[in-house]
């Protein structure tokens, strides 16, 4: 059970400070000021998920997790090349939508692949997904 929650929560780790970063790369990028906020008290949440997180992992004496480079690298280079041509919320809300989708669909995997995990992980997990969701939601508006 401590390896599925130290393991489910690391990947929580790793996907929060992913959505951060990609928060933070094109948060310069937005004109719209409702668009401006609803990203900032994303990144809100997202921190104090991230901070929960850390919390746990720290009571499981782990360190916790780094985003895999080369999907930062890739997440880096789609949101320059989107934005290289074209600033606009739209295409702000597009990637952050793209985004959102990815860490929903990977952290249902995460919740399925570690099942063993104390309910305290996987209520961080679905808490991260409710985030994430209500993210997607608030952009469809911009797309």
């Amino acid at each position: 059970m401590e390896d599925d929650t130290i393991k489910l929560l690391r990947e929580c780790n790793a996907g929060i400070k992913m959505g951060i970063s990609s928060l933070d790369e094109v948060m310069e990028h937005v004109q719209n000021s409702t668009l401006e906020r609803l990203l900032r008290q994303s990144k809100d949440t997202h921190c104090k998920l991230g901070s929960k997180t850390h919390e746990y992992l720290r009571e499981c004496h782990d360190d916790g997790k780094e985003p895999a480079a080369m999907a930062k690298l890739m997440s880096w280079m789609k949101t320059n090349v989107k934005l290289g041509g074209e600033e606009s919320d739209r295409v702000v809300a597009d990637l952050i939508t793209d985004g959102c989708n990815m860490g929903v669909k990977t952290l249902y995997r995460y919740l399925h692949q570690y099942q063993a995990a104390d309910e305290k992980a996987k209520k961080l997990a679905e808490e991260t997904i409710q985030a994430e969701e209500t993210l997607i939601k608030d952009m469809r508006e911009y797309l």
